[in-house]
């Protein structure tokens, strides 16, 4: 499986990618709800009300005085009892008494309402908020891209992860390899001094120190195998493959896994381009001034207009009657902020002061990157330093160790120098593999800083 397809799976795979993808869907959502705004709300509001009573304008049967037609004056006037005598109305109790009254009986003004129901289609339409619908449309906007870039981020941390998984194995599997080749060098070794205490020119003390890295070598095997088998289930979970799966790496074979050297040019306009990083803080810093546009529009006149179409039963429209009666109605309303104690206007001006941190963090993120960069790009050349010092060592063990036993062989050497030559070659050796997986790490890296990583 090459180092490619296990990048796919762990990005197909990764949950906290698949977390990143529903929050794009969260936000294109939010910024579908934010443009509704634009346009006019229709709603039906409806309601029932039981009462116990019924309602009565007035506690009894009403006596009302009546009016008749006066030729001389041409206007009415009250029918009144008069004073024979006198011609004027009679009094009682500072009031005078009516010669005919109309009854008004108490149920011509009772009315059944015990049953009363309301139903209404409403539409409002903003017309003038302030600024605050456009400011919500552009927070939802950016909130959009920001979360897009949330999730390239998380990808490329996720390739970062599997990219070390993925070496690391690489790497333990290459020094399982030497561990091997180092056992059946002192195996030989040990082969070799007991024939040589059969023949008298080597002692069991000799046997002894051999032993020693006999049983050293075979308890190094068995860590590397640990290690490795430990280090599978870690690149398996990041690829989302159950922990036991087994298969081979493409570069499981491979002798050189140095690569090529890339030149590290850098430019910082273009890092600071291609970084997710700064692109989601600037995107943080717009969001933050949109807020403060939203703060503003609470400071500001807000006009709306409504309409409504309603029915009512018992209504009243014409005459009192249990049915209903159906009616619409239009109108505007505007609200004016008047005085809030400063509320409104220190809500704005911290609104304004949270975009001027973003704006700082964005300056101090830029700086930390310019160092990131230039660690990652020097460690980089020293990763390539150190290999091809290591390559040179290489030479130098094989030669070493090629005398070492050859001495050995002749009688003109002792056990220890041998062992001492194999001890340096496997640790040349196990030098190179680090310095060739440093190489791979370091160039993913520092293309994950420079914003330029490819998956």
């Amino acid at each position: 499986m090459s180092l490619d397809s296990c990048r796919r799976m762990a990005i197909a795979n990764n949950k906290e990618i698949l977390q990143q993808q529903i929050k794009i869907e969260q936000a294109g959502y939010q910024r579908k709800q934010a443009e509704a705004a634009y346009l006019p709300s229709f709603d039906f509001e409806g309601g029932y009300i039981y009462n116990q009573k019924k309602l009565s304008l007035v506690d009894g049967d009403q006596l009302l005085p009546t009016k008749t037609f006066n030729p001389a004056t041409g206007s009415y006037d009250f029918n009144l009892v008069k004073d024979p005598a006198t011609g004027l109305p009679i009094m009682h109790d500072g009031s005078p008494i009516p010669s005919q009254v109309a009854l008004l009986p108490k149920s011509a003004l009772t009315y059944d309402i015990h049953n009363v129901f309301a139903a209404a289609v409403t539409m409002t339409q903003p017309i003038y908020m302030g600024g605050k619908i456009r400011a919500m449309n552009n927070i939802t906007h950016y909130a959009e891209e920001l979360a897009k870039n949330m999730r390239d981020t998380k990808v490329q941390d996720v390739v970062y992860s599997v990219d070390e998984a993925y070496w690391r194995v690489v790497s333990l599997v290459a020094k399982k390899k030497l561990v091997e080749s180092y056992l059946k060098l002192v195996e030989n070794l040990d082969s070799d001094v007991e024939k040589m205490i059969k023949e008298g020119v080597a002692t069991k003390a000799n046997k002894l120190n051999v032993d020693v890295k006999v049983n050293e070598a075979n308890v190094n095997l068995t860590k590397v195998n640990n290690g490795l088998e430990l280090s599978r289930m870690a690149l398996n979970q990041l690829c989302g493959l159950p922990i036991n799966t087994r298969f081979t790496l493409a570069d499981e074979n491979r002798d050189d896994m140095g690569g090529t050297l890339h030149p590290t040019n850098v430019q910082m306009d273009s890092v600071y381009a291609n970084r997710s990083e700064i692109r989601s803080l600037e995107i943080a810093a717009k969001i933050f001034d949109e807020k403060a546009k939203v703060a503003k529009s609470e400071m500001l006149p807000q006009v709306a207009a409504f309409a409504a179409y309603h029915a009512m039963n018992p209504n009243s429209y014409n005459g009192f009657k249990n049915k209903f009666g159906l009616a619409f109605s239009v109108g505007a309303m505007v609200k004016i902020p008047l005085w809030h104690w400063g509320g409104l206007s220190n809500k704005y001006k911290e609104a304004q002061a949270e975009a001027r941190l973003h704006r700082v963090q964005i300056e101090d993120t830029r700086e930390k990157i310019n160092l990131q960069v230039n660690q990652a790009a020097f460690r980089y050349q020293e990763a390539w330093k150190t290999y091809e010092k290591t390559k040179a060592h290489l030479v130098q063990a094989d030669e070493n160790l090629r005398c070492a036993q050859l001495a050995f062989r002749e009688g003109v050497s002792n056990l220890d120098t041998v062992i001492g030559a194999q001890t340096a070659w496997v640790q040349a050796y196990s030098e190179n593999i680090d310095a060739q997986i440093d190489i791979q790490l370091c160039d993913v890296y520092l293309s994950k800083v420079m914003g330029q990583m490819k998956y």
